[in-house]
């Protein structure tokens, strides 16, 4: 039997229809709506779309959008400066600066300069930190897009058997980390984990973020697990897929999420939630 869709799309939707309220009542409390501040330095054309995504859907949930398009010869003085103007800024709840920034610029450094306490994006090593101690803040906005998803089909996490494919600080690690805290029995695999396949068929929950395209086969899937596919890759005809071979797995999994429409969405839902959820603890409204 074919496996059910996890429609991140739909998800992604509801929840920018309830920060569209929430932020409505940042507005009544304060006088401002919850603001973030989107910073992108360079030509990239997948970082320009992205950016164009994220801002789009701030429209629509009511978030204020204060936009920063920089050159690609931008020192990276000028922009610590800038992210130190927007960390003293009022109206800004959060800031996101968009990966991958010019060689010239350590990324590290960029991101650690960001406010703590408006991390958006939840990079700061100070919000890894209060996740690891499972006293999170900000959470890192696709795997918490990614918890959303499993609880939103009703599957309990609690005593799950969960497998995490990719050992990423963007994905894997703060993934593994909220699966923990939610009582899930967790493995993390790598290129370097021995018998694979054998470790992701144990796995209830499979969540893959490894960078390889159609990598995660039905011969590696348990049957009627829970996958859920974070990979945005390039197939040889030019489409777009994830790291799951959608087509073999779909087969054989109980629920799948797709790519596109998957997880893309709730990525950029979870920056929105971030950005009200600051503007709101800001606001004395957590």
């Amino acid at each position: 039997m074919a496996a059910r869709l996890i429609d991140g799309k739909a998800l992604a939707l509801q929840v920018r229809a309830r920060l569209a309220t929430e932020s409505a009542a940042v507005l009544a409390k304060i006088g401002m709506r919850p603001g973030l501040a989107t910073i992108l330095v360079g030509d990239d054309p997948a970082s320009h779309q992205y950016v164009k995504s994220k801002q789009k859907a701030c429209e629509e949930a009511g978030i204020y959008i204060d936009d920063h398009k920089l050159p690609a010869s931008t020192t990276q003085a000028e922009l610590l400066a800038l992210i130190e103007k927007k960390n003293a800024d009022p109206k800004i709840h959060g800031i996101l600066v968009q990966l991958p920034l010019p060689k010239h610029i350590e990324s590290r450094v960029v991101l650690e300069a960001v406010s703590p306490n408006k991390d958006a994006d939840g990079f700061h090593p100070y919000n890894f930190g209060r996740l690891v101690e499972g006293s999170p803040v900000f959470e890192a906005c696709t795997p918490k897009g990614v918890i959303k998803m499993i609880e939103s089909i009703g599957v309990g996490i609690e005593g799950k058997r969960a497998v995490v494919l990719g050992r990423s600080n963007i994905v894997g690690k703060p993934l593994a980390l909220m699966l923990l805290q939610r009582n899930a029995t967790v493995t993390i695999c790598h290129s370097k984990t021995k018998d694979l396949a054998a470790v992701c068929r144990e796995a209830e929950l499979l969540l893959v973020a490894i960078g390889k395209a159609k990598f995660v086969t039905a011969d590696m899937v348990r049957e009627g697990a829970v996958v859920i596919d974070v990979g945005t890759n390039r197939w040889t005809d030019g489409k777009l897929c994830g790291d799951v071979d959608f087509e073999s797995v779909s087969q054989k999994a109980g629920w799948i999420s797709p790519v596109p429409g998957g997880v893309g969405p709730m990525t950029i839902a979870m920056l929105l939630e971030n950005t009200v959820e600051s503007a709101k603890r800001m606001a004395g409204m957590l």
